[in-house]
């Protein structure tokens, strides 16, 4: 783990007696939050802002207020758990944070950085799940847009589900074995969770829900999930691959997933690297239907993270195919495939409606390396059709003269791209008939997607050709 600015610390509050020295509407806001976790909060001020004093009128919703119509003193801090203070200028803050240190007890002066032991972050409320988030005191309104973010990912309802997980956390512990058998059932607990419904009250419903999701769930029984990485960024990762990170006991990966979504994994998870790469030495696809078998046989989760979507030449077929045939529960979580990143990066539709009114995603090999005699090359001629080869990078000089042979002008606008979504993303764009010069321009190891048609003549600036005799160094390289 790398350096923290501060350790994050949730904090019981219930019944506590917290100095709050101040009558203002910024200390309101601190008496509101602490009264939310059940604070007992006394207030020392001789004047009040309205906001403070409806406050204390109105009550706490979970804790209480008394109010201390004086000034704070070295009294004041006898019992108490916390001191915040908001402090006229810097000899008060100074004078309230000496007699809170003498006292023992943790300070915090609002909005004066140099008299605080500990900050108050943004929260994100789903309690008893509660989310803080802390940028150091240095940046507040980021936090606050980080709060947002998080927001918008968590349901409502995940509240009620929270405090059903406490309810029924013993009746677990007494029915369901230790282990893959109890985290099986949060985890299908999980998905319930997240699914936006709300939790049952009913004590029938939440029996069966333990029933139904956990008694028949054997010890010993593993399973197996495929899941899309996307291009390479994190950020486009589904909230259930995530899931399924943080559930998994092993992790199988490609060698094109990036660190940072292992990252995202369950700490405790094996990884292991399972890479395919073209013309290199690599793990063959038999060993690696052998190994999944193997793993959940022995009762393990086992996650098969592949990059882009599984499902779109990810061999995901093959797999689950063995799986299925030696009774292995299997599950696949799609992601965001490489020809709708390269769409977003570049900023084009593959559709648009002006340009292309079909699109296809194409295999830029054949199972020994070859190029694809079985795809339909006249089709893929149509003007109208935007074509995307996947892992075409070695065929793009056939890929080429064959289009251009069964009808495509030679005109076309093309990309190619490596790395998408990366920090190291590479791009060429220019024209068919220099594809297989421009793949070369990219000077890469990595696989690489090529665009063709029409609408990627939107991708930026490209210049097109005043007459045929323009060569390659009319097309653009970025």
């Amino acid at each position: 783990m790398g350096p923290l600015a501060s350790l994050p610390v949730f904090f019981p509050l219930e019944t506590r007696k917290i100095l709050l020295a101040g009558g203002t509407e910024a200390a309101a806001w601190k008496a509101e939050l602490l009264a939310a976790a059940g604070a007992e909060v006394h207030v020392y001020a001789e004047d009040l802002d309205p906001v403070m004093a409806n406050l204390l009128k109105t009550g706490g919703v979970n804790g209480r207020f008394v109010h201390h119509a004086r000034p704070w003193g070295a009294d004041s801090f006898a019992g108490a758990a916390l001191a915040i203070a908001d402090a006229a200028g810097d000899g008060e803050a100074q004078a309230f944070y000496c007699a809170a240190k003498a006292a023992g007890v943790p300070v915090n002066v609002i909005d004066n950085p140099p008299f605080c032991e500990f900050q108050f972050g943004s929260i994100v409320n789903r309690s008893p799940v509660v989310i803080g988030i802390s940028t150091n005191g240095v940046a507040p309104i980021l936090g606050q847009a980080i709060r947002r973010k998080i927001e918008t990912l968590l349901p409502l309802s995940l509240a009620g589900w929270a405090g059903l997980a406490g309810r029924i956390r013993s009746a677990v512990m007494e029915r369901l074995a230790p282990g893959p058998q109890r985290r099986r059932f949060w985890e299908l607990f999980t998905d319930h969770a997240f699914s936006e419904r709300d939790a049952p009250e009913a004590e029938a419903e939440v029996a069966a829900l333990v029933e139904a999701t956990g008694v028949a769930q054997t010890v010993k029984e593993g399973r197996v999930t495929l899941v899309g990485a996307g291009p390479g960024s994190a950020e486009l990762l589904t909230l259930k691959a995530v899931r399924a990170l943080q559930a998994a006991d092993v992790i199988l990966f490609d060698d094109l997933v990036a660190d940072e979504i292992l990252e995202l994994a369950r700490r405790e998870a094996k990884r292991m690297l399972v890479g395919k790469r073209g013309g290199r030495e690599s793990c063959k696809q038999e060993d690696i239907n052998d190994l999944m078998v193997e793993l959940a046989k022995k009762g393990k989760n086992v996650v098969r993270l592949k990059s882009g979507d599984p499902m779109i030449f990810g061999r995901a077929g093959e797999e689950i195919e063995r799986l299925q045939s030696e009774g292995i529960p299997v599950a696949v979580v799609p992601g965001v495939t490489s020809a709708s990143a390269m769409a977003s990066a570049l900023g084009i539709s593959l559709t648009h409606r002006d340009h292309a009114q079909a699109v296809r995603f194409v295999t830029g090999h054949s199972k020994k390396g070859d190029l694809q005699e079985s795809v339909d090359w006249a089709g893929l001629s149509d003007p109208a059709t935007t074509t995307v080869f996947y892992m075409g990078g070695r065929m793009a000089g056939r890929i080429s003269v064959r289009l251009i042979r069964e009808g495509r002008s030679p005109w076309t606008p093309v990309v190619v791209m490596a790395g998408i979504a990366r920090p190291d993303e590479k791009r060429w764009q220019g024209r068919l008939r220099d594809l297989e010069l421009g793949v070369a321009a990219l000077d890469t190891s990595e696989p690489v997607l090529i665009g063709v048609g029409e609408v990627f003549d939107m991708a930026g600036t490209m210049a097109v050709p005043a007459q045929p005799e323009q060569d390659l160094a009319t097309a653009s390289l970025a």
